[in-house]
């Protein structure tokens, strides 16, 4: 799986690739990150990508022409299928992220991530990108944070980058609507502030029908 990131900030992150599962995955090949800084696309000496929006109103728009350049010297360079890849915008107004789409994605060789910045994007970009996509009901910064969401989201589902298998298969949205069982470790009793803390006793038994019962019992219903 190729994920290819457009952003004016590329380098802000380094810090999340280069750790964890993400790491491990790019060592194992299992994925590969590409980054590009949109300036590069632009043609004027302060390499503006930015301009005040037609009608007016606050803040700057990311312009749509090295936009355009930018996705279309991208996907020239590509070798993948185009019914195997997909080019998204994140943007506040997309349609948000949720477990089923992580495992459609999934079944793609290539996505190229647009990161918008400033108020927006001009419109005309959803001429040239597949889809919209955000992250939740509210508004960040940039892009950047929601396009290494997705690439994690994405990632903990292709084959090898876990571990154990069953780590996808019983977490939380695995399922629709059910969210994951309560889970502990050791020790089974914790003491803090003079107050004891215990286990559930079925857990610490050894009977897995009666574990698997409880913890059925136990897996919450997402309102």
């Amino acid at each position: 799986m190729k994920f290819k990131i457009l952003s004016i900030f590329p380098n802000i992150l380094d810090s999340y690739l280069e750790d964890s599962i993400i790491k491990r995955a790019i060592e194992r090949k299992i994925i590969k990150i590409e980054k590009y800084n949109l300036r590069d696309w632009t043609s004027d000496k302060h390499r503006t990508v930015d301009d005040t929006p037609y009608g007016g109103g606050a803040g700057m728009l990311m312009k749509i022409e090295p936009l355009y350049k930018a996705i279309k010297d991208i996907k020239k360079k590509s070798k993948t299928d185009v019914k195997k890849r997909k080019i998204i915008l994140l943007s506040a107004s997309g349609k948000t992220w949720n477990q089923k789409m992580a495992k459609q994605y999934s079944r793609l060789e290539e996505i190229l991530f647009i990161c918008g910045r400033y108020e927006g994007v001009d419109a005309r970009i959803k001429k040239f990108i597949d889809e919209e996509v955000s992250i939740g009901d509210y508004v960040l910064t940039g892009g950047e944070l929601p396009a290494l969401i997705i690439i994690d989201s994405i990632t903990r589902l292709l084959p090898g980058a876990l571990g154990n298998k069953a780590s996808i298969e019983e977490e939380s949205h695995s399922e629709k609507n059910i969210l994951e069982y309560p889970q502990y470790t050791r020790p089974a009793i914790f003491e803090a502030e003079g107050k004891k803390y215990a286990v559930p006793k079925v857990l610490l038994e050894g009977n897995h029908a009666k574990i698997k019962e409880w913890r059925e019992k136990k897996q919450k219903i997402k309102k």
